[in-house]
This record gives C-alpha cells, sequence and structure tokens, in this order.
C-alpha cells in the first residue's frame, strides 16, 4: 500500500498512476536525498507533462536489499530546487530534464546540455537548428603548463562518436569531461503512442550490443501491464539468450584489454571465443545478437533436445578455451602490473555516484538484479553475485571473469531443467492509466524501463535508463590522477554505450 509520500513495488508490478503520491517539491527533494543517504539508489528520474505550463517529475528510487522500488512525484513549472548540489546521483537526470522539457534545476552545478536537440514543448517552426554536439563550456583547470588534450568525437577504427576532453599537467590528467549526443535517435519519444509493430524493433536496437536485455525489459514490462503470463519454458530460454549476451560482450572485452596492454596471446583468443558465443546464440534464433528471440509473450524460437545437445558442447569448450585466455593474464606479471591500481574508483564514490553492474561489483558492491530484483526465471534460479573490492582496472577484468564461469554454469543448469509447454502467450493491450517499473541486469548493468499508459492504454511515457547513463562519470572519476595514456585501458574497462545513452 502507498505511504503518504511514496509507493513501495516490486521488479515488474503494476499499479494505478493515479496511486502514486503526489507531494511538495520540498518534501519530495528530502525524500530522495535521505533515501539515497541511506544507501538507496535512483534507478529513473524523469518529468511527464501534467496540464498548462506545468509538469510532474517522477523518481524511482531502488533498495537493493530490500528488493524494492519505491516511486514519487511531485509537481513543477519552470524551475525547480536542484537535488545536485546534495545527491550527485540526480546530476545527469535533472541535465535532462532541463534540456527535454526547460526545466530549471535552481543551483545544478554545471547545468549543460545531455543530448543536444531542442526541447520537447518548443514550436519547432519558430526554433532555429538544434545544438551541434560538444558546441559548450568545458571545466577548465586554470594554472601555468595545464593544456587540453581533445580526442574524438571521430575516432580510429570503426567505433562510435565521442569527445573526451583532458585538463593534463603534462601527461597527469586533472579532469576528464566526457560529452555525448551524437548517436540521439529520440527513441523514447517514438514509444509515445505504442505500443505497436515498430515498439519491439526499436527495443531491439536502443542498444545493441545489449539487444536481449533491452528487449526483455521491454517485453516484461509489455506483459505487466496486460497482465499476461509469460510460460516457464520461454522464461528458461530468455535466461539463456541474457547469458549468452553477457557471455559474448564479457569474452569480448577480456580481449579488447589485453589489447590496449598489446598482450596478444589473450587477444586474439577471446576475440575469436567472442564470436563463438554469438554463434551460439545464432544458433537458437538465426542471429549472432538475438534479434527475433524475445518477444512478448514469450519468446519467438524454440530449442529442441539436438539444439541442447550442441549448444552444451558448444558451451564446454568455450569454457575451456576462454579459461585458457584469461589464466594467461592473470599468471603474467607485466599484465598484472598494468592493471592493477590503474583507474581505481573507491567503493564511497562508487555508491555516491551510483555506478552499476561491473563497475559497481569491481568496487566491491554487490549489487545485481539478478539477486535483488529478480524477475523471470532468475525467481527460481539465482546467479550468484561476483564481486572484488579494489575497484580498478583489474577488478573490472576480474568481476568479468568470475561471471563468465557462472553464466556457463547458469546456461548448463538451464538446459538439463528445461521445463517443456508452449514458448509464447498472446499479450493484450496494456490496461490503461497505469505505471510499471521494468528491470533487468544487463551484461553492463541494471537497464531500467518505466512505462506509463493514458486512457486510451497507449504510452503516454516511456523511460528508458541503460547502465552506461549512470556509468560514465565513473569513467571521468576513474582518470583523475592518471596518466593520459592510461585512457584506452581505463576507458575498455568499462566498456560503455554510446547510443545507450543517447537514446
Amino acid at each position: 500500500m502507498p505511504t503518504s509520500n511514496s509507493i513501495p513495488l516490486y521488479n515488474c508490478q503494476t499499479v494505478d498512476t493515479e496511486q502514486i503520491p503526489l507531494i511538495g517539491i520540498n518534501e519530495f527533494g528530502r525524500i530522495v536525498i535521505e533515501g539515497v543517504k541511506a544507501g538507496k539508489r535512483i534507478a529513473s528520474y524523469f518529468a511527464v507533462p501534467a496540464g498548462a505550463k506545468g509538469f510532474r517529475l517522477f523518481a524511482v528510487l531502488a533498495d537493493d536489499n530490500a528488493g524494492l522500488l519505491f516511486v514519487l512525484s511531485t509537481e513543477v513549472s519552470e524551475k525547480y530546487p536542484s537535488l545536485t548540489p546534495y545527491c550527485p546521483q540526480a546530476h545527469l537526470f535533472e541535465r535532462e530534464i532541463a534540456e527535454q522539457w526547460s526545466i530549471t534545476p535552481q543551483g545544478h552545478p554545471w547545468l549543460k546540455p545531455v543530448r543536444f536537440h531542442n526541447s520537447y514543448i518548443a514550436d519547432n517552426a519558430s526554433q532555429k537548428e538544434p545544438p551541434m554536439p560538444s558546441v559548450m563550456d568545458f571545466f577548465k583547470v586554470e594554472g601555468d603548463e595545464i593544456h587540453d588534450v581533445a580526442v574524438g568525437p571521430v575516432h580510429a577504427g570503426i567505433i562510435e562518436p565521442g569527445h573526451f576532453r583532458f585538463q593534463c599537467f603534462g601527461e597527469h590528467v586533472l579532469n576528464l569531461e566526457i560529452s555525448l549526443g551524437y548517436q540521439h535517435r529520440g527513441i523514447e519519444r517514438a514509444m509515445i503512442g505504442g505500443p505497436d509493430k515498430r515498439s519491439i524493433n526499436y527495443m531491439q536496437t536502443a542498444a545493441g550490443d545489449t539487444t536481449t536485455g533491452h528487449t526483455t525489459a521491454y517485453c516484461q514490462l509489455m506483459e505487466s501491464l496486460s497482465g499476461c503470463t509469460v510460460s516457464p519454458r520461454a522464461q528458461t530460454l530468455r535466461g539463456i539468450a541474457m547469458e549468452l549476451e553477457r557471455l559474448a560482450n564479457h569474452s569480448g572485452d577480456l580481449g579488447a584489454l589485453a589489447g590496449d596492454i598489446g598482450y596478444l596471446p589473450t587477444s586474439s583468443f577471446c576475440g575469436r571465443i567472442r564470436g563463438d558465443f554469438l554463434n551460439m546464440t545464432a544458433l537458437i534464433c538465426g542471429s549472432r545478437f538475438g534479434r527475433g528471440l524475445v518477444e512478448p509473450g514469450g519468446t519467438g524460437f524454440d530449442m529442441g533436445p539436438q539444439d541442447c545437445d550442441i549448444l552444451t558442447g558448444k558451451l564446454t569448450g568455450a569454457l575451456k578455451d576462454v579459461n585458457v585466455a584469461a589464466k594467461l593474464l592473470w599468471n603474467t606479471s607485466s599484465v598484472l602490473a598494468r592493471l592493477e591500481e590503474t583507474g581505481a574508483v573507491k567503493p564511497e564514490l562508487c555508491r555516491e555516484l551510483g555506478l552499476v553492474g561491473v563497475a559497481a561489483r569491481a568496487c566491491g558492491i554487490e549489487i545485481d538484479n539478478r539477486y535483488n530484483f529478480p524477475a523471470g526465471i532468475y525467481r527460481f534460479a539465482q546467479v550468484p553475485i561476483s564481486s572484488w573490492h579494489t575497484g580498478d582496472v583489474f577488478a573490472r577484468a576480474y568481476v568479468r571473469w568470475l561471471e563468465i564461469q557462472r553464466s556457463v554454469e547458469f546456461i548448463r543448469s538451464q538446459i538439463e531443467n528445461m521445463p517443456q509447454g508452449k514458448i509464447s502467450a498472446r499479450v493484450k493491450p496494456p490496461l490503461p492509466g497505469k505505471f510499471c517499473v521494468s528491470m533487468v541486469e544487463g551484461w553492463r548493468g541494471e537497464i531500467c524501463h518505466v512505462g506509463m499508459t493514458a486512457p486510451d492504454g497507449r504510452f503516454s511515457h516511456y523511460k528508458i535508463v541503460d547502465p552506461s547513463f549512470h556509468n560514465w562519470t565513473g569513467l571521468a572519476m576513474a582518470l583523475r590522477d592518471q596518466q593520459i595514456s592510461d585512457f584506452p585501458l581505463c576507458n575498455k574497462s568499462f566498456n560503455l554505450s554510446y547510443c545507450g545513452y543517447d537514446l
């Protein structure tokens, strides 16, 4: 039941939007700030138009220990007191809200664009051209011999665009500021008025290397909003697909980290092994990235006994290979010398910034939505949390290796105990006037989708938070007091998504 200031929800629980408490802005700020200080996290924070020149702010606080989400809201007009000076987790959310709706969070210490587009409420006919990405003031460090180093947005090789501005004293990095926004596609806005035939395609391409993660979050939300029950067999197949996506990306990252320090054996091995895991997903659905596999109501593809035997055999071989490749890293002193104590993030800073996923677990913060907010098959088959305590590049690499082993064990177990039954169920249109939060643990970390329906059952608002949105600031902090030559290594150890941030 709702309290006077917030309503507690389980992951994928649907409630009437009217049930969400509407409180004053001062009380709203106090609850968010005190909640984060007490150990909760901001999972989502966004604005929705409400009446003439008014907006309703929604905050979703995640309590990892209790496995509960607390939702609260307030109404504002053109300005409101910023939470950021007292709660750094809010800083990007408030910049995003300001850009999208022309609402000013007064007192925000560094209010600037996030994705460089015109306000959603503006009269497009009267507006000038949208602002150009990265055309803004950057943080400056004053002093003799302090210089800027600008990297990107055009990078060597095939890579997404992003601009990185370093303030350095010689090779020593004093500050890194990251400016993205080059990949903005307007996916959240395109979801309004849905669901329709295009909605599933938007989800599959929100972040191409996380097709299964984002699509699963969307499908869970759709099923909750419509009251659809997914069969145990379909839930199992989804879990297998989620872990295969994790395996492909983690093994690829280990190889990329090895490549960044010039250690070619592991780099070469893992580049091939990543392809092996991608091909296992293709074995199920024909797409190496899992497109078409997860759909509302279940899955679009099944696995027969022969498919299960082939997948089990391929998993055994791939795990053997990736363990050999990883142990080359851990047993080579020159490799460890490069990874250890590079780009370290302290646990206190990790909590303050609200980092998630591998980045958080590498700081010793044991949060994992498969355990804290389980949905689908993870309610019945838990995966142990893999963590390390040093917060450096080594920790982020080592956590990936631990998760690879546990993901393979999980998939084997699910194949051995595959339930019988159908793989799909009919999904009715969403119920009107509802609010739902759907979270999954993608391979990078927490993926959070929030859906709200209008009186006609169509989406009135859709909010996506990719784990990269939380973690880009963590990368900036990891570079402080490092050598600028450490940037490629630190960047790859986080391996964040540009397009997942630029929704």
